[in-house]
């Protein structure tokens, strides 16, 4: 497969949205990044890995250095959700232009730049809530008030009953 490619605007949507002060490593991007694809059987969507170690690289976030070579992992399964790729490759590039925190700016960020995709607009997100609900042990919910069951359709654990409107 071949790995994926980088779309041409990302990086000057960055460079527009981002400080030198909090995304110190955002001008050596062009020479520095490679992308790649994940193993098909990965827990994650996408990983930035870098190939110096943590003090090495925030003593170079510090003095605005080359942060050294940086490698984008994507999951495969992206390769068919144009909306989530783009979402997980702009999440991962904040975090090799330097926002190396996960902190509400860096969710902002790339939710502005590259909205995540519905549940209903995304064929990977359905396959990974199907995943989820498949290996799951609880298979149906029960009303402690009314004693209603009902079958488990989504991740998250209800707050109502449907039928008495209980709280969960």
């Amino acid at each position: 497969m071949e790995p994926p490619v980088l779309p041409t605007d990302l990086i000057a949507v960055l460079e527009a949205e981002l400080t030198a002060e909090e995304a110190p490593f955002l001008a050596h991007l062009g020479r520095e990044l490679a992308l790649e694809w994940l193993e098909a059987d990965s827990d994650r969507l996408g990983n930035t890995r870098f190939e110096m170690n943590h003090n090495e690289l925030f003593k170079r976030r510090r003095l605005r250095g080359s942060p050294g070579p940086i490698t984008i992992g994507l999951h495969p399964m992206l390769a068919d959700d144009d909306a989530l790729f783009r979402h997980t490759l702009v999440h991962e590039l904040l975090h090799a232009a330097g926002l190396l925190e996960h902190t509400p700016r860096h969710s902002k960020l790339a939710d502005e730049i590259a909205p995540p995709p519905t549940l209903s607009n995304s064929p990977a997100l359905r396959a990974l809530r199907e995943q989820v609900l498949g290996q799951s042990n609880q298979k149906e919910w029960t009303c402690g008030n009314c004693g209603f069951e009902w079958k488990r359709k989504t991740v998250r654990k209800p707050s109502r009953c449907p039928k008495c409107a209980h709280v969960f």
